[in-house]
């Protein structure tokens, strides 16, 4: 090889080597801007993100609950068809905007609807009284909102509230745990079959709550962190859900 083909040659050569290195150069930034862009919306949504929704029956204590939070005092309750929505400050956290979700069934999976997609926490609150007489009630809403696409994709952090803890006959919320995951178990399994016998071929695609081929636990909801406290609104104690709020906060 000449003397002048090698030259043209070493050219070639340095000519291909900053082509190269100007490929992943521009991957490298095309990368950069890619992470940049997720971690600003994923951070600009978690911080628009500021809601907690009080969920559960009619008669759970929610609205109870709502007025001593706010209005630090009890407001007259009935059973509403339409939300209460406050302002909550928490201590060097900021603030939370609180809604309590009408429990009327006719009307609750609409107004849920219209603030999951902001919820930064979701308090389902229950009768720790009646409990056993409205398990199958509360597991079922229970079930449609732990299973609930949007509340699975934001992963809001939940607590079941075990409220009305000041009655003799309240259970506990390590005995309503157990009762519930019970309930949630045969419900799951009815619901599971019904979708199976329903799709194409019997192929499931929906969203399955909890971990396959055993018994249904809270732990084993993967997407969702669910924790148990007890509460008493009429005795204004609140201490296991301020404590929660201000972590969720």
């Amino acid at each position: 090889m000449s003397k002048k083909e090698e030259t043209l040659r070493g050219v070639l050569d340095s000519e291909e080597k900053i082509a190269h290195w100007g490929t992943i150069g521009v991957a490298l930034i095309v990368g950069l801007i890619t992470l940049f862009i997720f971690l600003f919306v994923w951070r600009k949504g978690r911080v628009s993100r500021r809601g907690i929704c009080l969920v559960g029956l009619c008669e759970s204590g929610k609205t109870l609950i709502f007025s001593q939070l706010i209005y630090k005092k009890a407001v007259e309750s009935f059973t509403s068809m339409k939300e209460n929505i406050g302002v909550l400050d928490i201590a060097n956290k900021g603030t939370l905007k609180l809604v309590d979700i009408p429990g009327h069934e006719r009307v609750r999976q609409r107004f849920f609807d219209s603030y999951k997609n902001t919820a930064r926490g979701i308090v389902f609150v229950l009768d720790s009284f009646s409990v056993n007489k409205d398990i199958r009630d509360v597991a079922e809403y229970l079930y449609t909102i732990l299973s609930d696409p949007v509340v699975s994709s934001n992963k809001p952090q939940v607590l079941i509230l075990c409220n009305k803890q000041d009655h003799p006959l309240a259970k506990g919320p390590q005995v309503i745990q157990s009762v519930l995951e019970k309930e949630m178990n045969v419900l799951r399994n009815t619901q599971t079959n019904q979708l199976e016998a329903v799709a194409e071929g019997g192929n499931r695609k929906s969203f399955y709550l909890g971990q396959e081929g055993k018994n249904f636990e809270f732990a084993d909801i993967r997407s969702l962190r669910v924790e148990f406290a007890a509460s008493s609104a009429q005795t204004e104690d609140f201490e296991n859900l301020k404590k929660w709020l201000q972590s969720v906060a």
